[in-house]
């Protein structure tokens, strides 16, 4: 069963607390596919680092750590290049290179929705991030990638065109910005969690929001899967 982590403005806890149900339940699970802070979390989670850590890693970080001045403010207002050193610190340097198949979200230069599944992970994610007009694009192998969120939050469809039928793992973080699309997810079993509440200034309180996100998880868990 392959699990998808859907957009979400700075939703890191809770995503995290949706790992940790997952880790709790011990589900095994097949491939990780995320978009934009899905993407962030799902990428640590993929390399083997468990909730409890990402919650470390991530709880104390300011977003505005995450920007960078630029002089090119016809391409965003600011660049994204401190989040691709944080995760080379943290990751593995391709996606190749995780122990479990990983789906980066992203929008192409075509300003399509894209599954990329091979090539510089720091870089695809921290691309995956990259919110239109905040962020400049990310170029990876000449094209400019952007935040996937903008397009399609969960990126259901295009999954399914690449991994085929079969039921999936879905944590989807209630919508701040960017695009839902109408995608069937009878089939599937979906957690959902509230909006992070954060900020530029601030994530707020990423350990509450993970425990929140947690026991909301934790309950579908046991009814999704009859336990």
């Amino acid at each position: 069963m392959d699990l998808l982590l859907s957009s979400g403005f700075l939703a890191f806890g809770r995503h995290i607390g949706a790992l940790a149900a997952i880790e709790d339940q011990g589900l095994p699970i097949d491939g990780v596919f995320g978009t934009s802070s899905g993407a962030l979390t799902g990428a640590l989670w993929a390399a083997g680092l468990p909730a409890a850590q990402i919650l470390a890693e991530l709880g104390g970080v300011r977003p505005l750590d995450f920007m960078a001045g630029h002089w090119a403010l016809h391409r965003g207002l600011t660049s994204i290049d401190p989040v691709i050193r944080r995760l080379e610190a943290l990751l593995p340097p391709t996606i190749e290179q995780l122990p479990r198949p990983f789906g980066v979200g992203v929008r192409g230069a075509d300003g399509h929705f894209s599954w990329r599944t091979r090539g510089p992970l720091p870089t695809l994610v921290a691309a995956s991030c990259a919110m239109p007009v905040i962020f400049a694009p990310v170029v990876v192998d000449g094209e400019a990638l952007a935040d996937g969120g903008a397009v399609d939050r969960l990126g259901a469809g295009p999954h399914r065109s690449l991994r085929g039928p079969g039921r999936r793992l879905i944590h989807r973080v209630a919508r701040s910005a960017g695009v839902d699309q109408d995608d069937d997810l009878s089939a599937d079993l979906v957690m959902e969690s509230p909006r992070s509440g954060a900020s530029f200034w601030s994530l707020g309180d990423v350990a509450a929001q993970a425990a929140e996100s947690r026991r909301i998880a934790s309950q579908a868990l046991r009814a999704g899967l009859g336990g």
